[in-house]
């Protein structure tokens, strides 16, 4: 394990991603959920907002307005993580966590 501090959740990141349908790699923000053994598992955001998804806008400080894809989430290492860009409030920390523990309801039912 690395030393240092690790990511917190709702730090939003600047990440190195490699793409499924392509071997490009590109620089994106993702929001953290948790992080474990310098695995940390992300969400997705993306500036397009007519994606589905949680509102990121300019005053929550992000760059431009975006949504957070609570249906993206995957698992980076931290080798992959160029630079934290802000924190989530707390508020949208909490709208995050309830719209993923929807998701995760709606599956057990």
């Amino acid at each position: 394990m690395r030393n240092g501090k690790m990511h917190e959740a709702g730090d939003v990141l600047l990440v190195q991603v490699q793409f499924v349908d392509t071997n490009e790699i590109k620089k994106r923000p993702v929001v953290v959920l948790f992080e474990e053994y310098d695995n940390v598992v992300v969400a997705g955001i993306t500036s397009n907002r007519r994606m589905k998804g949680i509102s990121l806008l300019k005053k929550d400080g992000a760059i431009k307005d975006s949504v957070i894809k609570a249906n993206y989430i995957f698992t980076i290492s931290v080798v992959m993580v160029i630079k934290v860009l802000f924190r989530l409030s707390k508020e949208k920390r909490n709208e995050l966590y309830n719209s993923l523990d929807t998701k995760l309801q709606e599956l057990i039912r």
